[in-house]
């Protein structure tokens, strides 16, 4: 399972250290960028996936969508 994905010109993935959070880079992983900070009502990532106009989150809630590159997500299934 994907923790992180290459989409355009960036490269998201679940943080390491905290897998509520989503981070982003710019230039191929030199440095990582909050892009989204976590919530409880998202739970925490375990997987990524490209969705064309969409990202598709797996979370211990259920399976979650963002039109945004990740920065807002909504429930599609929940567990």
């Amino acid at each position: 399972m994907p923790t992180m994905i290459n989409r355009e010109k960036e490269m998201i993935r679940i943080s390491p250290k905290d897998s509520k959070k989503l981070e982003f880079s710019t230039n191929q992983g030199r440095t990582w960028i909050i892009r989204y900070p976590g919530s409880s009502n998202t739970g925490v990532f375990s997987d990524l996936m490209d969705g064309g106009k969409e990202l598709m989150g797996t979370t211990d809630k259920g399976l979650f969508f963002s039109m945004n590159e990740g920065r807002t997500w909504i429930i599609r299934k929940r567990n």
